[in-house]
């Protein structure tokens, strides 16, 4: 319900083309950070990557220091700035839009933009799923039926309050991950005994690796794998490198610097 209201917020303060694509360029810094957050993180770090750290262990938070200084702090101080002014400029409501202008090229802004088309469902199909198996495990209903609900009730905000109904939704959406995750932590570490006592009960654990990841050079879940083994590459390259710097390329990420109006906001927005 609360998704729904913020939805029709977002309807009612649409007036153009403008406020539907680029939410008016005046979106508040918390709004825009947290929707960037939100978008970012979404149902595959939230679900997917805690399977991915169950397998791979602590090295995984070298993607966490990688998303902090390129996905984050490069992307809102060095990329961040230049988006917005050029898309201010340009008057781009649209990353192929942006592209294209920038470049003075229909193909560019063409092809990026059947890029997006054809590649933006298979991302979104997995977030939707990932939804729609949480909701399936914890609330005990047929995934047919939960991901229907979560479908409908996206369809409904995202075309309903366009932009800014979306940024309304992603940034409650990404405060209650804030808070769920730090409770979460506190709480873990309470449990076990402190940060000291969980994180040895975690190394005691590494003769429980399984043989088969072992030959991999998997060598437990507090540190990292052989270097120069296929689980280090595995590790480095497809979850740290791809995932950490792929965050640049996100275009419905690129399009959030484009909604508020100073630079001044995406530097509030990094605190």
């Amino acid at each position: 319900l609360a998704t729904l209201y913020l939805g029709y917020r977002g309807w009612k303060s649409t007036k153009d083309s403008e406020g539907y694509l680029v939410a008016g360029r005046e979106t508040h810094p918390y709004i825009m950070a947290m929707s960037y957050g939100a978008t970012f993180i979404s149902t595959s770090a939230i679900v997917g990557f805690g399977g991915t750290a169950g397998l791979f262990g602590m090295g995984l938070l070298w993607l966490t220091v990688l998303n902090i200084f390129v996905g984050i702090f490069i992307a809102f101080v060095v990329f961040g700035k230049r988006t917005r002014k050029i898309g201010h400029n340009l008057n781009a409501m649209t990353f192929p839009e942006l592209l294209g202008k920038r470049f003075d090229s229909k193909f560019i802004q063409y092809f990026s933009g059947l890029v997006i088309f054809f590649g933006m469902p298979l991302y979104a199909s997995v977030v939707l799923i990932g939804a729609a198996r949480f909701m399936e495990t914890t609330l005990a209903i047929d995934f047919d039926v939960a991901l229907l609900i979560y479908s409908v009730i996206i369809a409904g905000y995202v075309i309903w309050g366009g932009l800014r109904g979306v940024m309304y939704t992603d940034a409650m959406q990404g405060t209650i991950m804030f808070v769920g995750m730090a409770f979460l932590l506190v709480v873990t570490y309470a449990h076990l005994g402190g940060i000291t006592m969980a994180h040895q009960a975690l190394t005691d654990m590494a003769h429980l690796v399984p043989a088969k990841l072992a030959a991999q050079g998997h060598t437990g879940w507090t540190s990292m794998p052989t270097f120069g083994s296929t689980w280090w590459w595995t590790l480095i390259s497809t979850v740290v490198m791809g995932v950490g710097i792929g965050v640049l390329a996100m275009p419905q990420l690129v399009v959030r610097f484009m909604t508020v109006k100073s630079n001044k906001e995406l530097n509030r927005g990094v605190l």
